[in-house]
């Protein structure tokens, strides 16, 4: 049916594109605009595949949920097998009522509140990712009041340029993120904290890491740190930031997995995995309704309030419209309605002559940090999400009401 794309299941037929075996021009005719579309066949490929590239390691896949916690799409992530990186004491409440195991659950991030600690242990999660000595002893205090022992790794700031966007770049000594090496000898060394096991290393790179090169080298960086300070491994988690494709071409997940399991195979330890955007990101397109046209403008109605990343980032996503328009063409920016001059999804886009207000348009890749940073600037309201299952759809979120932001 259609020129169909292996990475998505979203393809023209007739000139209409669809998602799966749905026209997504019904769907938007019906539910109306804008919304978030996703397709499960996508991300359940998306999952599997990454699982088959690492399946020499049999690692922990803890899906990341700040990329889009979407409570049905992480319960087929569960019935996967997918684990849960979590970063907030929501995110934890979400992957619980997702029927995600404690023992599958890691706890990331630099600011864990107390309550977040304390609720995270009661709940038996497998392991905190740690991010500074002053946060080792709040969970040591913690674990004390609550006799338990608990699960730590420690994040590790291997001072790497991974090459991508300053804002998505975590791996390098000026970033929040980590811990410097001579504090992690410290760490591993100090043996203050009684009701903490140290079982290893934690470290993510950055987002859209185009180069397996650097898994490489952070792995060899922090695998020989281990051997000089005599550190014994029994888990090495290497979070995510594997590439999805938006604008360019990327390498698959295969190349990585490559380049790391001949690294980490022999060591026999417990491999974690943290992908995000790599499984949910080409799942989704954001619907969206033209507004106008004006001095090559087409403005729509959706904006940085829905979709954030062009405008934080100056991401690229493909913009297409939902009716195949062979004709002659034009070069616009996509703009939302918000009252900022930020506000865009495109610039200099070649888009079909034939459009006119009342077409529908799809932004691709828009379903990793799509509706998890959507918000409700200029009180506008929280898009709908909408699941495709092959010829069937359903709603998994609501539109919100205008009663739902006064409650």
């Amino acid at each position: 049916m259609g020129e169909k794309n292996r990475i998505e299941d979203f393809f023209y037929h007739r000139n209409n594109l669809y998602c799966e075996g749905v026209k997504v021009n019904e769907i938007a005719e019906k539910v109306g605009s804008p919304f978030y579309l996703y397709s499960k066949n996508s991300l359940c490929s998306q999952y599997q595949e990454f699982k088959n590239a690492f399946s020499p390691l049999s690692p922990l896949i803890c899906y990341s949920l700040k990329a889009n916690s979407n409570l049905s799409l992480l319960k087929i992530l569960k019935n996967l097998g997918a684990g849960a990186d979590i970063v907030s004491l929501g995110e934890l409440f979400l992957a619980l009522n997702a029927g995600i195991k404690p023992e599958k659950i890691v706890f990331a991030g630099v600011g864990k509140k107390e309550e977040e600690i304390k609720e995270a242990i009661r709940k038996n999660i497998y392991l905190f990712n740690v991010e500074s000595f002053s946060e080792l002893r709040l969970i040591n205090k913690i674990a004390a009041q609550l006799k338990k022992k608990v699960n730590c790794n420690v994040r590790v700031n291997p001072d790497i340029d991974p090459g991508t966007h300053r804002y998505v770049a975590t791996g390098k000594k000026e970033s929040k993120f980590g811990i410097a090496w001579d504090k992690a000898v410290r760490i591993f060394k100090n043996n203050s904290f009684p009701r903490i096991k140290i079982l290893g290393f934690h470290v993510h790179l950055g987002s859209q890491i185009l180069f397996p090169e650097v898994y490489e080298l952070a792995i060899k960086k922090l695998l020989n740190f281990a051997k000089k300070e005599k550190i014994k491994l029994t888990i090495f988690d290497l979070g995510g930031g594997f590439p999805i494709e938006y604008e360019k071409r990327v390498p698959p997940v295969k190349n990585f997995a490559k380049a790391i399991i001949p690294l980490l195979k022999k060591l026999k330890i417990k491999i974690i995995f943290e992908p995000g955007r790599y499984i949910v990101g080409n799942s989704s397109i954001l619907v969206t309704k033209i507004l106008y046209l004006k001095r090559g403008f087409v403005i729509v109605d959706t904006g940085l309030n829905d979709l954030l990343r062009p405008s934080l980032y100056g991401a690229y996503h493909r913009i297409v419209p939902l009716k195949k328009s062979l004709g002659k063409t034009f070069v616009g920016n996509v703009v939302g309605p918000i009252c900022e001059s930020g506000d865009f999804l495109g610039k200099k886009r070649r888009l079909p002559l034939s459009l006119k207000e009342g077409d529908f348009l799809a932004i691709k890749g828009s379903g990793a940090y799509g509706f998890s940073m959507s918000s409700n600037y200029n009180t506008r309201l929280k898009l709908p999400e909408i699941l495709v299952s092959k010829n069937r759809y359903k709603i998994i979120r609501k539109r919100e009401e205008y009663k739902d932001i006064v409650k």
